[in-house]
């Protein structure tokens, strides 16, 4: 499968600026198609990125809802495959690839439709975002792969920061679980790819720029965590659990929901506590949704494969 059409997948949410700002910034192979999908916000916001979308040649989808990452890429995809793309390179609003790195990413998808590969995704002042990453299955906890050191049972993901993976293994796996809405949707689908037989891998020598958070604040306010990551980091924890886990596993992660939940918010640091109606209170409610959740697939006998 070579010289297949490359379309770059974004999903927008009040985030118009930013996401022309990264465009500009990402070099596009010829040929190549852009596809934002633009969760809605107000009609202000769905104006403005109209506008810049004529402008700048993308094809812009417009549900009338928030669909969340996960559907809103899912929609992308369906208009890339819709425009003939071969190669899909998802890009969060808030990253873009240093030089030829949209180029490298699809033709190393169409060499190896097989495969799930990311670039080295870093911080705007060069710090790790990114690279391989795994899932220790035993506790639900996440971490970088350093020095071949893995957990005892593990599974290997790859950041939905930036990646690439080819329009057969993407129909194979049928894209992105609407479940997760946010957060957890990169882990899933690697897993899933995985047991589809996709080698994943970053290529190192591809560098994407993520400033992190960049798309978490609409409202002034100072940079840190959203409410909305901590409902659904500590939610999706448990959905992927029902998913994915043995009954033995799942009981061993519903366990540990409440630390889990603390570690969780101390990504945030100890001073957005201060504030506990986004902070507190979205964990606790993300903790009681996740566990209903479990105990709802319990009920349905869902266990993993």
């Amino acid at each position: 499968m070579t010289g297949g059409r490359t379309a770059v997948l974004v999903v927008s949410y009040g985030s118009s600026e930013m996401v022309a700002e990264n465009l500009r910034r990402t070099t596009l192979p010829d040929d190549a198609v852009v596809v934002v999908v633009d969760n809605f916000t107000t009609e202000d916001e769905r104006a403005a990125i109209g506008a810049i979308a004529a402008r700048e040649g993308w094809q812009l989808v417009c549900p009338d809802r928030n669909l969340g990452f996960g559907a809103g890429m899912n929609a992308a995809a369906k208009r890339a495959a819709e425009s003939d793309a071969d190669a899909y390179v998802l890009l969060n609003p808030d990253a873009y690839l240093e030089e030829d790195g949209v180029a490298r990413l699809s033709a190393a998808v169409l060499a190896e439709p097989a495969s799930l590969i990311s670039p080295l995704v870093i911080r705007p002042d060069g710090r790790h975002f990114a690279s391989e990453m795994e899932l220790d299955l035993d506790s639900g906890s996440v971490r970088r792969i350093r020095d071949g050191r893995r957990y005892a049972n593990s599974a290997l993901w790859l950041s939905g920061a930036c990646l690439a993976i080819s329009r057969p293994m993407w129909e194979r796996t049928g894209g992105f679980d609407d479940d997760y809405f946010l957060y957890w949707e990169d882990i899933d689908l690697s897993v899933r790819a995985a047991r589809a037989g996709a080698a994943l891998r970053v290529d190192h020598d591809v560098r994407a720029v993520h400033s992190a958070g960049g798309t978490q604040s609409h409202d002034g306010e100072a940079a840190g965590k959203s409410p909305v990551y901590y409902f659904y980091n500590v939610r999706n924890r448990l959905v992927f659990a029902a998913q994915h886990l043995d009954r033995a596993r799942q009981r061993r992660w519903a366990r540990r929901a409440v630390p889990a939940a603390w570690d969780i918010l101390m990504r945030g640091g100890r001073r957005q506590l201060l504030h506990p109606g986004r902070t507190i209170v979205p964990a606790v409610r993300g903790t009681m949704s996740g566990l209903a959740y479990l105990r709802q697939s319990r009920r349905a006998g869902t266990e993993a494969p």
